[in-house]
C-alpha cells in the first residue's frame, strides 16, 4: 500500500527525528499531502533531545505551551515549563497520532547526501549503528533537523583526560538506572545542563558533590509553577483561552527583544540580576558568582532550583581551575587532589561543525561553505547557496531567548513553500543565490558586532572568540515577519517552466481580484462613473492577460 501511495512522487529525506524533525514530517502530510518520506534517526525513539538527554530535572527553559507544536497544542501539561518525560511523551504521542513510525528508521545515522546533477536528486548513504551496514536512498529533498547542539563537547583537552579509574559521562549521556547515592561527585559545567541536575542531586544528603566553575553565568529567576485542575479544563474547553495563554508567554518573551534597550535599563537589569544571585548565594561565593561580561552575551540560565541548592552542605563550588585529571579524582590548579567516585560533564555541545557530509553543486559541501565563511553561515539559517533542495532547521544564527520550536516552524512554513512546486512536478530544485545570502549575513555580523554578544568567549563563536554563529539578533516577530514566503528573485529555479508559467497565471488573476474589488469600491462610491472607468479597466486587463499567455 505505501509503494502504490508514493509511486511517482517525488521523495523528501528528513534527517533527524527531534522536535524539528517531526514536525516538518506532520507537516508535509497535513498541508501538502505528501507521503513520500523517510525520517532517519540514530536512536532507537523519536525525541530528539528529549530522548537524548534524561539527566534529573531535565526540563524546558520555555514555557511549554510556547514549546508545543502550534497545530497540536496540549491542555494538560502539569506544570509551566515541561520535564523531559512529558514532553517526550508528547512528541511519541503526536508521532502516533500522525503515523509517522511507518516512516521512521531508528537506528541509523546518515553518513552523506551528495546531489547528482544528471538525476536531479540526492545520493544518500547512512549507517544502521549497530551492525555498521550501508544503506543507500535516493531523495529529491533533504530536511536537515540535525539541531544545533547535536554533538556532546567532551573536555578531552583536559590533561589525563581518559586516567580517571572511575565512571565519567557527559550529561548528554546520562546512564539508565545510574545509582549515585554516598557517591563523590564532581560536576564540570554550571550552565544550562548542569543547572538543572545539580540541584536534584543536590537534594540526596548521601551526595557530596562539587561543582567546577571556569566562568559564571548569569541567572533568571524561572520557577515552575503547577497548572491547577481549573486551568486544564479552561485550556481544553473554553475556546482560545489556550491560544490566549500562548499569545501572551510569546509577547513576555519576544518584547524586550522588539526595542532597543537604553544603556540606563540595561545597567538596571544586570544590577537586579547581580542582586539576585548575591542575595541567594553563601557569601563565600560572592567574588567569584558574578560574571564580569554583560548580561545575554552567553546564553541567561534559567535557575529553578540551582542557585537556592548552593547553600545545602553537600554542595561546594571551585573556581580554583583543573590543572589535571587523574585515576583518584582532579587536581586542581592550586596543587590540591580532589577524590572523586563519578566525573559528570555539563560541558555544553559542539556548534559550529555540521555532523553529515552534504554535497551540492560545484563541489559545494555545507561544512566547506561554513569554513570559507569563517563558521556557520546560511540564508536565514535555512538554505545555502548551490545546495539544491536542501533546508535546514535550527541553522546558523537561529537562536533566541525564545521557543526554538516557534522558530523552527516559521523555517517549515517558508520551506514548504519552496518544497511544494517540486512535489507538485513544476520544477526540479530551488537553490538560493550567494549574493541575498552574503547581504543578508553583512547585515546580521553588522548588527551582531554591536550587540552584547561580541563581548565575550562563547560557544557561539567560531573557537569561541571569532565569528558569532549562533543568535539572531532581532524578536522572532520580525524573525516571522520575514520569512512568511519567500522572495522568489532570491532563488535560482531549476527545471521550473511550468512553475514560472503557472505564478504569471496566478499573478494575472491576483490582479483581476484586486481590480474587481477596486472597481466594485469605486462602483458603490461614484455610479454614474462606473461604465466608461470599467471599459478602460477591462482593455488594461486585457492586453495584459494577451501578453502573459503569449510569452510563457
Amino acid at each position: 500500500m505505501m509503494a502504490e501511495e508514493t509511486a511517482g512522487q517525488p521523495k523528501v529525506v528528513i534527517i533527524g527525528a527531534g522536535v524539528g524533525g517531526l514536525s516538518y514530517a506532520i507537516a508535509l502530510k497535513t498541508q501538502l499531502g505528501c507521503r513520500n518520506f523517510t525520517i532517519y534517526e540514530k536512536g532507537d525513539e523519536v525525541g530528539g533531545c528529549w530522548r537524548a538527554n534524561t539527566y534529573p530535572g531535565c526540563s524546558s527553559d520555555v514555557e511549554i505551551h510556547w514549546y508545543s507544536l502550534s497545530t497540536d497544542l496540549n491542555p494538560n501539561w502539569n506544570k509551566s515549563h515541561g520535564l523531559q518525560p512529558e514532553i517526550q511523551e508528547y512528541w511519541i504521542a503526536l508521532s502516533k497520532k500522525h503515523n509517522l513510525y511507518p516512516r521512521l528508521v531508528f537506528n541509523t545515522k546518515v553518513i552523506s547526501a551528495e546531489w547528482s546533477d544528471v538525476h536531479g536528486r540526492y545520493d544518500i548513504i547512512s549507517e544502521e549503528i549497530l551492525t555498521g551496514r550501508k544503506i543507500r536512498d535516493t531523495a529529491e529533498i533533504v530536511i536537515s533537523a540535525v539541531g544545533v547542539l547535536e554533538i556532546p563537547k567532551i573536555p578531552s583537552e583536559i590533561p589525563g583526560f581518559g586516567t580517571f579509574n572511575g565512571f565519567s559521562f557527559h550529561s548528554a549521556e546520562w546512564p539508565q538506572g545510574l545509582d549515585l547515592r554516598h557517591k563523590r561527585v564532581a560536576v564540570i559545567g554550571n550552565a544550562s545542563s548542569g543547572a538543572q541536575f545539580v540541584p536534584h542531586l543536590a537534594a540526596d544528603p548521601s551526595i557530596q558533590l562539587v561543582n567546577f566553575i571556569r566562568t559564571p553565568v548569569w541567572f533568571n529567576q524561572r520557577p515552575h509553577i503547577l497548572y491547577s485542575d481549573s486551568a486544564k479544563w479552561a485550556f481544553a474547553n473554553i475556546p482560545f483561552v489556550m491560544r490566549l495563554h500562548r499569545a501572551y508567554i510569546m509577547f513576555k518573551f519576544d518584547w524586550p527583544s522588539l526595542w532597543s534597550q537604553s544603556p540606563a535599563a540595561r545597567e538596571r537589569r544586570r544590577q537586579a540580576m547581580q542582586q539576585y544571585i548575591l542575595d541567594n548565594t553563601p557569601s563565600k561565593y560572592h567574588d567569584h558568582v558574578i560574571p564580569t561580561y554583560p548580561p545575554g552575551c552567553k546564553r541567561t540560565v534559567a535557575d529553578s532550583g540551582y542557585i537556592k541548592s548552593l547553600s545545602l552542605p553537600n554542595v561546594t563550588l571551585n573556581f580554583d581551575g583543573i590543572e589535571q585529571i587523574v585515576n583518584s579524582g582532579i587536581l586542581t590548579k592550586k596543587g590540591e587532589i580532589l577524590p572523586f567516585d563519578v566525573i559528570v560533564y555539563a560541558t555544553g555541545f559542539i556548534g559550529d561543525q555540521y555532523p553529515v557530509h552534504v554535497k551540492g553543486l560545484n563541489g559545494i559541501t555545507v561544512q566547506g561553505y561554513y569554513d570559507a565563511h569563517e563558521g556557520p553561515t546560511g540564508y536565514y539559517g535555512t538554505a545555502i547557496p548551490d545546495i539544491p533542495n536542501f533546508y535546514m532547521l535550527a541553522g546558523p544564527n537561529t537562536g533566541t531567548p525564545t521557543s526554538t520550536l516557534f522558530v523552527e516552524e516559521v523555517q517549515i512554513s517558508y520551506s514548504l513553500q519552496l518544497v511544494k512546486p517540486v512535489l507538485d512536478g513544476l520544477a526540479s530544485a530551488f537553490t538560493v543565490k550567494a549574493g541575498p545570502t552574503d547581504a543578508y549575513n553583512a547585515k546580521l555580523q553588522a548588527r551582531l558586532s554591536r550587540s552584547v554578544h561580541s563581548h565575550c568567549y562563547s560557544w557561539q563563536r567560531t573557537g569561541g572568540i571569532g565569528k558569532i554563529f549562533n543568535p539572531f539578533p532581532w524578536g522572532v516577530t520580525l524573525w516571522w515577519w520575514w520569512l512568511r514566503r519567500p522572495n522568489w528573485a532570491h532563488y535560482t529555479v531549476i527545471g521550473g517552466k511550468r512553475w514560472a508559467r503557472k505564478r504569471r497565471i496566478e499573478g494575472v488573476f491576483g490582479l483581476l481580484k484586486v481590480s474587481a474589488c477596486v472597481l466594485l469600491s469605486l462602483a458603490y462610491a461614484r455610479r454614474a462613473a462606473l461604465l466608461p472607468l470599467f471599459h478602460g479597466r477591462l482593455r488594461g486587463l486585457k492586453a495584459t492577460i494577451v501578453s502573459t499567455l503569449m510569452h510563457p
